[in-house]
């Protein structure tokens, strides 16, 4: 009798757990039968959901329930706080799977090659980000005295940072930030947020939803210059064959025509500006040098030599987040993604890794919604099936799965499993409702794992 294809995906974020809900849903999984194994470096499942989504966005954070209906799945397992390669090789990986798909995201911040990136005062949003979203892995506080901030990008991400950093930080006390948030929060000088985009509103990549919340903010008056209301063909051909860009227009518009409230933080969204320098002194950033730019007919920009210095104290890139190389997988440093062909992991010759599978960001780099990525693992599990149907997976030498269990725990590796994030939820909602708060997130590793009982 044969039995289940035995699966490992590496990361246990939506794309990875997309991938298992594929799988299970497959003809395979009802002959010969699919079992799924989830390893997460974090000791707690959701990735991007728990440690890149802003706290305030409530109605994205309950895709957590959804995941939740695939985790709770017999045939998934969970093992938090693995690290690849660290605690588990590929070579490894294939002695227990007959495949492995790797679903490890993005969490780095693309490069942006300006004079001055490097200045104190000049941040990386994804740093920022994993900050405020309490991830165990970085520093416990932030800088926060700047009064005048500029952010660069267009993006959704460039959004959360700007709003983050306008609201107050009892505003954001019933979401879930950690203590060490709200009190580096409560710090925070900024009253003032321009957010620069190098091309025009038609070409700006805000979702719609996301840029009128916004304006929600008793706190917050967002402020649109009616100069940067400019269309070119390319721009109004755009519109025309985009809802959602034809929509962030429009909001643009009316908020370009409004007379300015007196609400006491103001966010600027301005367009047509491009990054040159950061500028600094005694190697702190005093300013921000950008070009004008002009649509050139196509929904392009060119530079047109008129420059602009703003005065700003603080500068985050929101360009993009890149991910990390992964060891003995190809990696093209250009676009941050594993070489693949609809998900087959390709190597240096064009040929398919055997048994080797992305998905997610980490297959087709950081752009889209968190939903986009159920299409990117019905693809890479349509290829991952078509390969075992037709004898090309060579197949696991220890599938037991009690095998990689033993394997860990002659490791050391203190891992979690479902049962323990189980716990480690429960005992943060009960933080929570000690303050009348959904949640508090525990934040340092080690408590993590104590309260998962790993």
């Amino acid at each position: 009798m044969p039995r289940p294809i035995r699966v490992a995906i590496v990361g246990a974020g939506p794309a990875g757990i997309y991938a298992a809900d594929a799988l299970l849903k497959s003809d395979a999984a009802q002959d010969p039968g699919v079992s799924v194994d989830l390893f997460e470096r974090m000791p707690a499942p959701f990735g991007l959901i728990r440690y890149g989504v802003a706290p305030d966005h409530p109605r994205i954070k309950g895709i957590v329930t959804a995941l939740h209906q695939v985790l709770d799945k017999p045939q998934v397992r969970l093992f938090g706080n693995v690290d690849y390669p660290g605690d588990i090789t590929l070579d490894d990986l294939h002695r227990f799977y007959d495949a492995v798909v790797f679903a490890t995201g993005a969490m780095a911040d693309r490069a942006l090659d300006v004079p001055g990136i490097n200045l104190d005062g000049s941040f990386g949003a994804a740093d920022f980000v994993s900050w405020y979203d309490g991830h165990p892995d970085v520093p416990r506080t932030w800088p926060l005295e700047a009064e005048k901030v500029a952010v660069l990008g267009v993006g959704n991400v460039a959004l959360d940072v700007a709003r983050i950093l306008a609201k107050t930080a009892d505003e954001l006390l019933p979401t879930e930030i950690p203590p060490n948030v709200h009190a580096g929060l409560r710090q925070n000088k900024a009253v003032e947020v321009h957010v620069f985009g190098r091309r025009g509103p038609a070409q700006a990549k805000f979702s719609p939803m996301e840029l009128r919340e916004l304006d929600h903010s008793p706190n917050i008056e967002v402020i649109v210059d009616p100069e940067d209301i400019e269309y070119d063909e390319g721009s109004i051909a755009e519109r025309r064959g985009n809802r959602h860009a034809d929509m962030v227009a429009s909001t643009l518009e009316k908020w370009a025509i409004r007379d300015t409230g007196t609400r006491p933080h103001r966010v600027h969204l301005h367009f047509f500006e491009s990054p040159e320098e950061i500028l600094g002194e005694d190697g702190r950033v005093v300013g921000l040098r950008t070009e004008r730019t002009e649509l050139d007919g196509t929904g392009n920009v060119r530079g047109t030599g008129r420059f602009t210095d703003w005065d700003v104290q603080a500068v985050y890139r929101a360009v993009g987040y890149y991910s990390d190389e992964l060891p003995k997988l190809p990696f093209d440093l250009a676009s941050g993604t594993v070489p693949n062909q609809a998900g087959r992991v390709l190597a240096a010759d064009s040929s398919h890794e055997t048994a080797v599978y992305v998905t997610g960001w980490i297959k087709r780099g950081p752009v889209g919604l968190i939903g986009h990525t159920k299409g990117d693992a019905n693809e890479t599990v349509a290829c991952l099936l078509d390969d075992h149907t037709a004898g090309r997976l060579p197949g696991a030498t220890a599938p037991e799965p009690d095998a990689v269990t033993a394997f860990l725990e002659e490791r050391g590796v203190r891992y979690t499993t479902r049962d323990g994030w189980y716990r480690l939820d429960a005992h943060e909602r009960a933080l929570g409702a000690a303050e009348d708060r959904e949640r508090v997130k525990v934040v340092e590793r080690e408590d993590m794992l104590r309260h998962s009982g790993s």
